[in-house]
């Protein structure tokens, strides 16, 4: 029977490890499902959902010492089953001046509503205009049954007069 693991990644940042990390599901008879991986802070983090037979867990388990023995650290994670969820998933993406507490103003607002974050990707920039440091997120959540968008939009742009939502839409497979 398969199962599916996430392996969690930390590491200094060079050439190869993401290949070293698809050659270590490979090896295991994985399957790479889904990842986000990327540079933060000059290191290189992320997590990756993988399948795999259950009996091949200790070969992936092998594999992943390997890894860290070049000086990045993946521990394995049991991923939870599957949950059907009601309720409308969207996609946002919130610009404003940045400031220290606008993520726990933007979490906060959206917890008060009972909405779920499924994604959340946050940066700063540079103003066009001003050079000044712009807090740009985009986020992805789901509804529950009953909230409107427009709720939400209120809940978010009350934060400050700073803040802009804009509502994505959702992407279309070719």
């Amino acid at each position: 029977m398969d199962r599916a693991v996430i392996l969690t990644v930390v590491g200094s940042d060079r050439p190869g490890l993401t290949r070293a990390i698809a050659e270590a599901v490979y090896a295991a008879g994985g399957n790479w499902l889904e990842s986000h991986l990327s540079r933060l802070g000059g290191k290189y983090v992320g997590s990756v959902l993988v399948e795999l037979p259950e009996d091949r867990l200790h070969e992936l388990e092998a594999a992943v010492r390997g890894i860290d023995a070049m000086g990045i650290k993946i521990d394995i994670i049991a991923a939870a089953d599957a949950e059907e969820r009601s309720g409308l998933s969207l996609a946002i993406e919130i610009v404003g001046q940045d400031r220290p507490g606008i993520v726990r103003e933007v979490t906060s607002a959206l917890a008060k509503l009972d909405v779920n974050i499924d994604d959340f990707l946050t940066r700063i920039e540079r103003s066009a205009w001003s050079g000044a440091p712009l807090f740009r997120a985009n986020v992805q959540i789901a509804l529950p049954t009953g909230l409107s968008t427009d709720e939400v939009r209120e809940a978010l742009e009350a934060i400050s007069g700073e803040i802009m939502v804009d509502f994505l839409p959702e992407p279309t497979l070719s």
